[in-house]
Parts: structure tokens; C-alpha cells; sequence
């Protein structure tokens, strides 16, 4: 018996693509993904993935870069190698502002980064998807709907049914 990755179904227009995920949703599918030739804020709304961790992980990249940044010219200046010339006090926090805000920057940067790639499961050289005929055209003007073998409702003749059912011009199953 071949495994399946799931169910696709391809259309041809904008409208059609962003109707059918709010209708698959609203059929009570959770495990799906849209593959569209430009970004579609719509599709995100209607898939209900508003939550990123992105944001949380660059902030304590930001974070972790101030704190370390002005942890670092603090011992530097003060502790190991403490330098007193014209008078001035060892522990002069205001000097210490430019390179702390430089490394909170390189430190998101990095961190923000990193955690897209390794959030968005990169790279990722091969997926089922790709072995779909006529798959190539999602980043050119075809927009597809692909519901996974993993979601708790799927099953793959119903699943195909009402993927049809939405003005598909074409469904097919998706191997493993």
C-alpha cells in the first residue's frame, strides 16, 4: 500500500485559492498548506496563523547583544585592563552606548535570521509536494491547496471530493 502526503488541488485564480482555504477550514481541516506565486496576506487570515516565534527570538538575540555588549566594555575598561587618563572616571556608561546599541543590532540580525531558517525547516532540498506534475507553476500562475495526510479529518476519496467540490481544476494525491 503507498503512503500518502496528501491531497492537492490546483486553481487558477487568486479569488478561487482564498476562498477554498476559508471553506477547507471552515470543513474543520487544520493540517494544510497553501503554495501560492506571491505573498497572499489574505491566505495567512484565513488559516488562521497569526503566531510567529520569530519575534521572541530576535528579541533575545537584541537583548542578549546589549547586555553582552555593555558587559564586555565594562570589564574590559574597569577590570582587566583599566586605563585612568586625563582623570576620567573608569566607568564612563555613556561611551559605552554605541557599541552596545551595535551589538543588540548584530545580534537580532543573526538571531532573527537564524531563527527564520531553522523555524521554516531550511533547507529543505526535497518535499512530496515537488513531485506533483504541473507543481513548477506555483511560482509562476498557479495557486495550490495541498491538505495534509496528517490532519485527524482527512480521508483521501472525501478529502478529494470536496476539494473538487470548490472548483478545482484539477486534484491529485501526493505520495510520500
Amino acid at each position: 500500500m503507498k503512503q500518502i502526503y496528501g491531497v492537492m488541488a490546483e486553481f487558477e485564480h487568486s479569488e478561487q485559492i482564498i476562498e477554498a482555504t476559508r471553506r477547507v477550514y471552515e470543513a474543520g481541516y487544520r493540517s494544510m498548506d497553501v503554495y501560492t506565486p506571491f505573498p497572499m496576506h489574505e491566505i495567512f487570515h484565513e488559516l488562521h496563523e497569526h503566531r510567529t516565534w520569530v519575534s521572541p527570538i530576535t528579541m533575545v538575540g537584541g537583548l542578549t547583544g546589549l547586555v553582552g555588549g555593555f558587559m564586555l566594555q565594562t570589564w574590559t575598561t574597569v577590570i582587566d585592563y583599566p586605563l585612568n587618563i586625563g582623570g576620567r572616571p573608569l566607568f564612563s556608561w555613556p561611551s559605552f552606548i554605541p557599541i552596545t546599541f551595535e551589538c543588540m543590532v548584530l545580534l537580532a540580525a543573526f538571531s532573527a535570521l537564524i531563527g527564520m531558517i531553522a523555524l521554516n525547516g531550511l533547507p529543505q532540498p526535497y518535499h512530496p509536494v515537488f513531485n506533483v506534475p504541473g507543481f513548477e507553476r506555483s511560482s509562476q500562475d498557479r495557486f495550490f491547496l495541498c491538505v495534509e495526510s496528517t490532519d485527524p479529518k482527512f480521508d483521501a476519496a472525501e478529502t478529494a471530493r470536496f476539494l473538487g467540490s470548490l472548483g478545482a481544476q484539477r486534484v491529485v494525491e501526493v505520495e510520500a
